[in-house]
């Protein structure tokens, strides 16, 4: 792995904040890159639907979606619209393969070779070839190939894999070709293209202006060691594309799918207008997809209902699906997503749950963290919160098996000591703290969502349940993470903290990306060797009883750890105006956008 010697380049937290507002877009095409006239206009858009305008309760705040800093699902959206890929999930879901787009193949089984090829003629929105100096970029940040001497990634991505792939590989015009180290497992899962070689580079070293120069600079960059250029590259990678207005540089907002950014009005709106170049893959009916970033779901409903919005989406509340179910022009689907309710202990911080705390005494630190999850009041927060809008919903029981599926049951046997009423935990909770020796109320700085009510409904009733076993559950209720130590690993300056993980894919292998100590999502501070072997083996590991057999081995060592407290799998509810068809929501991320070019004005 490459080194680099200096500070490290640390991720920011995937933010979780809701935003509102929004504004109506003008009607006429007009797209914010400069292609040539004669590809102003094409056949298949030609006799398209001005707009549609859809409600979203995320931020968008960043247009690299693979990086650390804009990992979340609003970004996700924007993503998808802008881009395109060598596959996506239909509805099933079930992978498909976008062969409009390009291809990819194994070419060696052992050492596992894999070549990856775009189609000529597949262009990013300023005229310039997709091609291998793109995929070369996204290979050197997804592997990890640049290294920091702490240990930390150059290029921040979410989630990279840098013990899965570190020969350079072999780039070769419009391809790419790689070989892994292991048998990976989810190698047609893993790569793809992310944002423009040529436009990181220029935006990096103003100094080359031509596109097919800074795509070979990057080239002989990554072949040649040039670690000081690829460092310039890693920053504009890791920060250049964070912006929550329209950036002045379009370079910042290039897109390769059938959208490009218009206009971005910070906690308001974001506008994406067709990408004339566009011809890859499946064609949206709209010219226009604005995004209203709406964190109330009452404010959601109203606006579907008046129509300035025809489609929306929101952690619903019972109140929110009964006024949804009232509408009389709008339609609406509930189901469950992949997505999952959880709270996680901060073991680094100094706080509560922390060893340091406790002089190093690893086992009642471990104590006070089983106590504060027991104290939880699940059951309570299922029936009043979820129940009503799910009535069949259940406790959801482990990190990593979804209710129902092969193992579940295995790995929820690890947590039997939770299983009890409400009550029963609580009473459990105490003695598990005065068993501990520690002195009570325990304080708990607590971060939920600043305006979003279902999770505001459950900190009160953590508050009030934790309050009665020895803790002081104090709100830290704020619009976006906060991580204020500037340090590697990131260190979370709140005890605990409640969110949920949303499936993008349906990979075996990826938890790494939360669980092992260099993982950039780990917000923790968890730290377990054996975790980490283990997660390596499931990397490799083809046959599904190995893979079952390694995951119920990492989940009861997260169990025996007090890792976290699992809570409900999400309800999702989207409604939208009866003006518009071909709605029809995931449970994957991008959730109801995964298939944008399917929604169809209606006659009337």
């Amino acid at each position: 792995m490459k080194k680099f010697r200096g500070s490290a380049l640390v991720a920011s937290a995937a933010a979780f904040a809701l935003t509102i507002s929004g504004c109506a877009a003008t009607d006429e095409l007009s797209p914010t890159t400069s292609p040539s006239e004669s590809a102003a206009t094409t056949e298949w858009y030609e006799d398209l639907a001005p707009q549609i305008t859809v409600g979203w309760n995320d931020i968008i705040d960043t247009f690299n979606t693979s990086s650390a800093a804009g990992n979340n699902v609003g970004n996700s959206l924007t993503a998808y619209l802008t881009s395109s890929g060598f596959n996506y999930y239909d509805s099933a879901p079930a992978l498909v393969k976008n062969t409009e787009f390009g291809s990819y193949e194994i070419v060696v089984e052992d050492p596992l070779t894999v070549k990856y090829t775009i189609n000529d003629g597949v262009v990013w929105s300023d005229g310039t070839a997709i091609d291998g100096a793109d995929m070369l970029l996204a290979w050197v940040a997804t592997f990890g190939y640049y290294k920091n001497e702490d240990g930390s990634y150059v290029f921040a991505h979410a989630a990279p894999k840098d013990t899965l792939a570190s020969k350079l590989p072999t780039v070769d015009g419009n391809s790419i070709t790689f070989e892994y180290d292991v048998q990976y497992v989810d190698w047609e899962l893993q790569f793809g293209v992310g944002v423009s070689a040529h436009g990181t580079v220029m935006m990096a070293h103003e100094d080359i202006t031509d596109a097919a120069a800074a795509k070979q600079a990057l080239i002989d960059a990554v072949m040649n060691g040039d670690d000081a250029f690829m460092a310039d590259v890693a920053t504009v990678w890791n920060e250049g594309y964070s912006f929550t207005n329209t950036p002045d540089n379009p370079l910042a907002y290039l897109s390769s799918g059938p959208y490009v950014l218009e206009e971005l009005v910070e906690e308001q709106y974001s506008t994406h207008v067709v990408n004339p170049l566009y011809n890859w893959g499946p064609k949206p009916k709209y010219e226009r997809i604005t995004i209203r970033q709406i964190d109330d779901s009452t404010a959601a409903i109203q606006a579907v209902d008046n129509g300035e919005v025809q489609i929306a989406s929101g952690q619903p509340t019972a109140d929110v699906l009964q006024l949804v179910q009232a509408l009389t022009n709008a339609e609406y689907a509930s189901s469950e997503e992949a997505a999952y309710e959880h709270i996680d202990l901060s073991v680094n911080n100094g706080g509560p749950f922390d060893p340091a705390s406790y002089g190093g005494d690893e086992e009642k630190a471990l104590k006070v963290r089983q106590a504060f999850l027991l104290s939880v009041p699940r059951n309570e927060i299922i029936e009043k919160l979820i129940k009503p809008l799910n009535p069949s919903a259940t406790l959801r029981t482990s990190v990593l098996f979804v209710p129902g599926a092969e193992g579940y049951d295995e790995a929820e046997a690890n947590y039997a000591q939770y299983l009890g009423t409400d009550e029963e935990n609580r009473e459990l909770a105490k003695s598990l703290l005065a068993e501990a020796g520690v002195s009570t109320p325990i304080d708990v700085e607590f971060w939920f969502p600043e305006g979003n009510v279902r999770r505001g409904q459950e900190f009160e009733l953590i508050a009030l349940s934790a309050s009665q076993t020895g803790f002081n559950v104090i709100s830290e209720s704020e619009p976006n993470w906060a991580f204020t130590e500037n340090v590697y690993p990131e260190i979370n300056p709140h005890d605990a903290t409640i969110f949920a993980w949303a499936a993008t894919s349906l990979a075996v292998s990826g938890d790494d990306q939360y669980l092992t100590l260099t993982g950039p999502s780990n917000w923790t501070g968890y730290d377990n060797a054996t975790v980490d072997g283990l997660l390596e083996e499931l990397n490799v590991a083809v046959k599904k009883e190995e893979q079952l057999r390694i995951r119920l081995a990492i989940e009861a060592e997260l169990a025996k750890d007090a890792y976290n407290i699992t809570i409900f799998q999400f309800p999702g509810l989207t409604w939208w105006d009866k003006s518009v068809s071909g709605v029809d929501p995931n449970l994957l991320v991008p959730y109801y956008f995964w298939n944008f070019w399917d929604w169809t004005p209606t006659a009337g």
